[in-house]
């Protein structure tokens, strides 16, 4: 297997701050103790095509919610790699846990983002059984899976990333 990538946690400044302007508000010592629990994502069995993400706190979604959680986690790719990320493949087969944006893409540049590449999931309960999921803190909940991908022959772009989503859509400007 080749390696082509390593997880770190962003700062805590990061993490509090990007917490509490999703999440909401939180006393220092509280997002200090959310912050210390996060576990760095990590395949399950040497099998695993996926490495786990946790929850850094318990999560209750009823059908048709939505929460947009802060993992704390960013990861350094190697160049020509990216992270796909899907939901766990438990819960979207028992509650259809999707996230918002159907597969997250991890390009290679957003470790060096303004976020520190901060990782976040927005998922979706969008259970049509009328089933609540409920998750303790540390449970896995998202996968990443590290996928090479390819460029244009005629591929000339010279644009650098400076920011998560959205940051590099040619029509905004």
């Amino acid at each position: 297997m080749e390696k082509v990538g390593k997880f770190y946690k962003v700062s805590y400044e990061q993490f509090c701050q990007d917490w509490v302007n999703t999440i909401g508000p939180e006393t220092d010592e509280r997002c200090r103790e959310i912050y210390e629990g996060i576990a760095l994502p990590r395949r399950a069995t040497k099998g695993s095509a996926g490495y786990d993400f946790f929850l850094p706190v318990a999560v209750t979604l009823k059908p048709g919610e939505t929460v947009n959680m802060p993992t704390g986690v960013r990861v350094r790719i190697g160049e020509g790699w990216l992270l796909a990320m899907f939901p766990r493949s438990g819960l979207g087969f028992k509650y259809r846990i999707q996230l918002n944006n159907t597969v997250g893409i991890i390009d290679s540049d957003y470790f060096g983002s303004d976020n520190e590449g901060h990782i976040f999931a927005k998922i979706t309960n969008d259970s049509n059984e009328e089933k609540t999921m409920s998750l303790d803190a540390g449970a896995g909940f998202l996968q990443g899976i590290f996928l090479p991908f390819g460029i244009a022959e005629d591929d000339a772009v010279s644009a650098e990333r400076n920011g998560g989503l959205g940051s590099t859509d040619p029509l905004r400007g």
